[in-house]
């Protein structure tokens, strides 16, 4: 296993299985060294030999834990983290987006020719729940569907869960790959939900995914839902603004 390590402003590590005969469920999970209850802050799962998590930069104390379907267990040294200062890049502030398009678009309607019926199902009922919280109807994009549909059936096919893909991409890689032009983007991921209404609800239950469905300043969306062999359903979001 490989200790956390800083690369271009993103926590990274690593673990391999080795010498193994079968493929077998390999759990990684990045803790950060506090008093008390060391918080996971990153975790992924694969029945693949290798595991790579990413996440953003962070200053602390983080070690790595990998857990095989026997429940052995390999955990790496503690280090120590400091993330270097990223040089600043052009983006488009959410505050003049809202005010500079808000009473022009207060009647804009999501486009329902993209993607499959489930999948506009997501996002009708995103939009639902940012209209009770004062934000526009997103628009469902054909190039961001692309990506999260690329990355669901990805999930999907491979048996893994992650928001990186096995090949390193993460999310941005994967909307920048389909020509998509934006200044921000989020992605929500969940696996096994039945339909749309669980999927959303089980976001919306969950902190951190509720902030990328509630953040104004997002005007576009791509939803993907893939089955694997058993039939259980690999769900993404992604959002963006332009």
């Amino acid at each position: 296993m490989v200790s956390p390590a800083i690369t271009a402003l993103t926590i990274r590590t690593s673990a391999t299985r080795r010498e193994c005969v079968r493929p077998a469920l390999m759990r990684v999970r990045i803790k950060r060294a506090v008093p008390g209850e060391d918080p996971v802050v990153k975790s992924g799962a694969t029945r693949n030999d290798r595991l790579t998590l990413k996440m953003p930069c962070k200053a602390g104390t983080y070690y790595a834990v990998a857990t095989d379907y026997r429940n052995d267990t390999a955990t790496s040294e503690p280090v120590r983290l400091t993330c270097p200062t990223p040089t600043p890049t052009p983006t488009a502030t959410p505050a003049p987006t809202r005010t500079r398009t808000s009473t022009a678009r207060k009647t804009e309607q999501p486009v329902a020719s993209v993607g499959s019926a489930l999948e506009n199902e997501v996002v009708r009922l995103t939009n639902a729940e940012r209209a009770d919280g004062g934000c526009r109807p997103l628009t469902h994009d054909a190039k961001l569907r692309r990506a999260a549909l690329g990355h669901s059936a990805d999930m999907a096919n491979n048996d893994y869960f992650d928001h990186d893909s096995q090949d390193g991409r993460d999310m941005v890689d994967r909307i920048r790959a389909t020509g998509f032009a934006g200044s921000a983007w989020a992605e929500n991921i969940a696996m096994g939900q039945r339909s749309a209404a669980a999927v959303v609800r089980d976001w919306m239950n969950s902190d951190g995914h509720r902030r990328n469905i509630m953040n104004c300043s997002y005007t576009h969306i791509g939803v993907g839902a893939a089955r694997n062999a058993q039939g259980q359903i690999y769900w993404t979001q992604d959002f963006a603004a332009r």
